[in-house]
C-alpha cells in the first residue's frame, strides 16, 4: 500500500516542463488567433458599412436619375400631347374647309345655274323688254312735258308777256319750249365789256344788300345804261334788224359779278357761232 502511494506522488512530481510552454504556447497562439480574428472582424465590418454606404450613395443616384427620368417622361408626355391636340385642331378645320369648299361649289353651281335661267328668260323676253323700253321713253317725254307745263305755271311773266326764268332750270325749262335761244352769262365789274349773244354786255356796280345792279348794254354800236336795276326783272330792247324785243335778265348779284342770262326771239338772227355764251 505504501509502495503505491510513494509510486504515484514519484509519477506527479516527475511531469515535464514542455508542457507548460506548450499550454503557454497554445494560449498565446490563442490569443493571437483571437486578435487576428477581431481584426478581420473588424475590417469585415468596415467592409460591409463601406459596401453599404456605396450602396445607398448608388441608390440615392439611381433614385434621382430616376425621379429625373419620370420628370422628363411627364414633360415628354406633355409635349405629346400639345402635338397631338394641335394635330387634332388642324385635321378639324382641315374637314371644315373642305365642307366649306363643298358647300360653296354647291352654291356657285346653283347661282351659274339661275344665271343661265335668267338670261334664258331675259332673251325670251327681250322683244316685250323693248316695248318696254319704248313706252318707258314715251312716259318720259311725257313727264318731261309736264314738269315744263308745271313750270311755267310757276314761272313769273313780263309785260311783254315773257316767262321769266329764276335759275339755270328754268331757263333749261324754257329752252325745251323752242320759242326764244338763251344765252346764259356771269359779268364782272374788272372784267369790261363782254359779248353775249349779239350784244356786249358791261357791269358797272352792285348792290347786294338790295339785290340791284347798273350794267350797260352795247348793241348796234350804241350804249345805254340801266341803273339800279333788281334781279329777276327783265330789261327789254331791240336791235336795228328785230322786230322783237331781246329780254335781258339779271339773276343773281355779288359784291363783284352778276349773272343772268339774254333771251331772244327765234325769228332773230342770232349769231350764235359768234357768241361765247351757251344757247340752242
Amino acid at each position: 500500500m505504501s509502495e503505491f502511494l510513494d509510486s504515484n506522488n514519484q509519477s506527479t512530481t516527475g511531469t515535464p516542463r514542455w508542457v507548460g510552454l506548450a499550454v503557454a504556447v497554445l494560449g498565446g497562439v490563442s490569443l493571437v488567433g483571437l486578435g487576428l480574428g477581431w481584426s478581420a472582424f473588424s475590417h469585415a465590418n468596415s467592409v460591409e458599412q463601406a459596401t453599404q454606404a456605396t450602396l445607398k450613395q448608388q441608390n440615392d443616384a439611381l433614385s434621382q436619375r430616376l425621379a429625373k427620368s419620370e420628370e422628363i417622361n411627364q414633360q415628354l408626355e406633355s409635349d405629346l400631347k400639345v402635338v397631338t391636340d394641335k394635330l387634332n385642331v388642324t385635321q378639324s378645320d382641315l374637314i371644315a374647309a373642305r365642307h366649306q369648299t363643298k358647300a360653296t361649289a354647291v352654291t356657285y353651281d346653283k347661282k351659274l345655274n339661275g344665271f343661265k335661267d335668267e338670261v334664258n328668260t331675259q332673251l325670251a323676253t327681250k322683244a316685250n323688254a323693248d316695248d318696254v323700253n319704248k313706252l318707258n321713253g314715251d312716259v318720259t317725254g311725257v313727264k318731261g312735258d309736264l314738269d315744263a307745263t308745271k313750270n311755267n305755271l310757276q314761272m313769273a311773266r313780263s309785260e311783254m308777256g315773257t316767262l321769266i326764268a329764276r335759275n339755270h332750270d328754268e331757263i333749261d325749262a324754257l329752252r325745251r319750249m323752242g320759242q326764244r335761244d338763251y344765252y346764259e352769262f356771269t359779268v364782272s365789274r374788272k372784267g369790261g365789256a363782254q359779248k353775249v349773244g349779239v350784244i356786249k354786255v358791261q357791269l358797272k356796280g352792285t348792290n347786294t344788300k338790295k339785290n340791284q345792279f347798273t350794267i350797260n348794254v352795247l348793241a348796234d354800236d350804241k350804249s345805254f345804261e340801266k341803273k339800279n336795276r333788281s334781279v329777276n326783272e327783265p330789261i327789254f330792247f331791240y336791235t336795228g334788224d328785230s322786230r322783237q324785243a331781246l329780254e335781258l335778265v339779271v339773276n343773281k348779284v355779288t359784291k363783284t359779278t352778276a349773272a343772268g342770262y339774254l333771251s331772244i326771239p327765234k325769228a332773230q338772227p342770232a349769231q350764235a357761232s359768234a357768241s361765247t355764251g351757251t344757247g340752242l
